[in-house]
């Protein structure tokens, strides 16, 4: 690489890697390493006197994070995978004969913070009380040739936090170093899909794999990103839902299926939208919406605890609670307690006027649906903080959907709305052939009048309809922004480890 984009401090770690070579040492030797601990476990283990027997011999690898020098020792910390611990290192310990090369040249000269070492001795006990690693050999693992953003801490607080979003997002590998809580919301990301998965699994819930690329973007109403299969000469698109693969498989006869999967809608970005995300969907035969909201309850109650050891969690300036039952109301209630406007016997024209009144933008080539869509999602949905099933939709906004059975022009479906954003819809899904390709030539009507999110007529879900799909109830789940309410992060991008972003000009 050339060094004329070098900062000073790249160029000087590149010119001691070549005196480690020059020294004979390999800064990037062979991957095996004996680690036979970690900080977290001496830290929570080691009880001095009662116990230092049993840590006379440990062996951790990890990045360095910071050095005191001391002359001939120095104190310095480790981070590895489970958090930093303090080790102390010794010139005559290090280098017990004359040769005092290994401490003076290459430990004081030649590591730098930020490089990967591997440390070996035993455990003892400050004298200011700080559970240390006395050192008696270190190896090199790996140079690093980029100087890290320094974090300054005291008694445990941090100052100077990196927290540019530019810089975090974009490298996310050095976020996670220098801003350790980073990775703790990842960890609870885990923890969330886990549970969520244990509870379907234990409810005999079949998880399967259904494609990312389709031929027709279906399930939802969204635009989708397009490519081309050269070898079959063919457009194809990226997912925008699983939805119409799952209910196949309900036609094929499994009862109860699921998928979490990551979704592509070619719009646009803000702090709950990214263009590529994971959706938790999963289709129950037999069951119908009413059966899914009570589902839902338990299983985010069981999430919820799972993830913060309580039910109960911390959203910015609230007091979030999962724990079973939720509020209920209709949509057309929703938007009659929140606007003062009865809209449920209104035409398209009505409930345009409606937009109007409210300040609402009602495009031209708008039909009903998105326009009641807009009048809740500008007026209604900020108000519901606590979980709240937004139920009873009306039919021109759920072409998916079974009709209501005692309500028309209403459909049986649902929103879980949780500190004003949707993290879930469901349905009692629409199984009547005939009835959905009425509503995907409807659809169609709405994509020539210019609408680009509408849906297209997947001409096989509707012969897979005609075989027979059993009365079903479906779901779909939001899981970033689920992640964001249960770890209390206020934008998308801080639950994505690699959040989508503008093309980096003259990287090299």
């Amino acid at each position: 690489m050339s060094t004329q984009h070098l900062s000073e401090q790249e160029i000087i770690r590149r010119e001691k890697l070549a005196e480690l070579n020059n020294l004979g040492i390999d800064a990037y030797p062979a991957p095996l390493y004996p680690v036979n601990a970690t900080a977290a476990y001496i830290k929570e283990n080691y009880k001095g006197e009662e116990n230092k027997d049993q840590f006379t011999d440990v062996c951790l690898a990890g990045r360095i994070m910071s050095v005191r020098d001391m002359g001939k020792a120095n104190f310095a910390v480790l981070q590895d995978a489970s958090g930093r611990i303090q080790f102390y290192i010794k010139q005559d310990d290090i280098c017990p004969g004359d040769d005092k090369t290994l401490y003076q040249t290459v430990w004081k000269k030649l590591i730098d913070i930020g490089d990967i070492i591997g440390i070996r001795g035993y455990v003892f006990t400050t004298k200011t009380g700080e559970t240390s690693v006395h050192v008696k050999e270190f190896t090199i693992l790996s140079k690093a040739l980029r100087p890290l953003p320094i974090v300054k801490e005291k008694d445990g607080e941090a100052f100077d936090e990196v927290t540019d979003p530019e810089f975090r997002y974009r490298q996310r590998y050095a976020d996670l170093i220098v801003n350790p809580g980073v990775k703790d919301v990842f960890i609870k990301r885990t923890k969330l899909i886990n549970a969520i998965r244990t509870f379907l699994n234990e409810h005999d819930a079949l998880e399967v794999d259904t494609p990312v690329l389709q031929s027709i973007p279906g399930g939802a109403a969204a635009r989708p990103f397009s490519t081309h299969h050269n070898a079959l000469d063919v457009p194809m698109y990226m997912r925008i839902a699983n939805e119409l693969y799952l209910k196949r498989l309900i036609v094929g006869g499994f009862e109860w299926v699921y998928e979490f999967s990551r979704n592509f809608r070619n719009e646009g970005m803000d702090r709950t939208h990214n263009p590529e995300f994971t959706v938790l969907e999963f289709y129950v035969a037999y069951k119908d919406y009413e059966w899914m909201m009570d589902t839902t309850e338990q299983m985010l109650e069981k999430a919820a605890v799972a993830v913060n050891g309580q039910p109960t969690v911390t959203v910015g300036d609230h007091e979030i609670s999962f724990k079973a039952p939720y509020k209920r109301i209709s949509m057309y209630d929703a938007i009659l307690e929140h606007t003062g406007f009865n809209i449920s016997e209104m035409d398209e024209e009505g409930i345009r006027s409606v937009c109007q009144q409210l300040g609402i933008h009602a495009d031209a080539k708008w039909g009903k649906g998105k326009l009641i869509d807009e009048i809740f999602g500008g007026k209604c949905e900020s108000h519901y903080i606590q979980p709240t099933f937004i139920t009873d939709y009306p039919v021109e906004m759920s072409p998916l959907t079974k009709k209501h059975r005692s309500k028309p022009g209403l459909v049986e479906r649902f929103e879980l709305i949780v500190n004003g954003k949707e993290i879930a819809n469901a349905y009692s899904e629409l199984n009547d052939p005939i009835d959905q390709r009425d509503r995907f030539e409807d659809q169609v009507k709405l994509m020539e009048r210019g609408d680009d999110e509408a849906m297209f007529i997947d001409y096989d879900f509707l012969r897979a309809l005609e075989y027979g799909m059993p009365p079903t109830s479906g779901i779909g789940f939001g899981i970033d922004r689920l992640c964001m309410l249960l770890t209390n992060q206020h934008s998308i991008q801080d639950v994505l480890l690699f959040p989508m972003m503008r093309p980096e000009k003259d990287l090299d």
